[in-house]
């Protein structure tokens, strides 16, 4: 399954190159993580616990980057097994390219492949998770590098959304 996207960062691509090799900031990204620790400048452990559709797993693995072509972008890999859950391992293509002197667009390009009990739950359900799964993460670290720019455009969503949906913060 491969997953195509971008997404614009109000941060330079200098700052957003060093946040997606900071362990700290990819470790809040990356959707359930428990843990991610740096074993070297390309290679780290992560533990990841997540739930597709009825399967609960904690994963155990390694990231791995690769094709490093600062401040350009990179191949970031990873594997992981989730014991009778069965396997997942895929990655990204990162690219970067500047929008101006305080914004970079993050251009991605997602990969997945599982395997053992999870394969077995359906297509469909495999890829809206894996879907929504790449689109928190990407999301997050939009947050988290563009900074006020992005929480207040998220402020700004949420404030939408309750006076769409009629809440009680929406209505007054």
């Amino acid at each position: 399954m491969q997953i195509i996207d971008s997404q614009r960062i109000a941060a330079s691509r200098e700052k957003v190159w060093a946040a997606l090799n900071d362990p700290a900031v990819l470790k809040q990204c990356i959707p359930g993580c428990e843990d991610l620790q740096m074993s070297s400048p390309t290679d780290m452990a992560a533990t990841v616990v997540l739930r597709v559709g009825p399967v609960k797993a904690t994963f155990g693995g390694k990231v791995t980057l690769s094709d490093l072509d600062p401040p350009n972008g990179y191949r970031i890999s990873g594997e992981g097994s989730g014991g009778v859950a069965g396997f997942a391992k895929g990655g990204a293509t990162v690219r970067l390219e500047p929008d101006g002197p305080d914004a970079t667009i993050l251009n991605y390009d997602v990969d997945v492949l599982i395997g053992g009990r999870l394969a077995q739950l359906g297509g469909r359900l495999i890829e809206s998770t894996t879907k929504k799964l790449s689109g928190e993460f990407f999301a997050a670290f939009g947050a988290i590098v563009g900074g006020e720019a992005e929480a207040e455009t998220g402020e700004a969503k949420r404030g939408w959304l309750s006076r769409l949906t009629g809440s009680a913060q929406g209505a007054e």
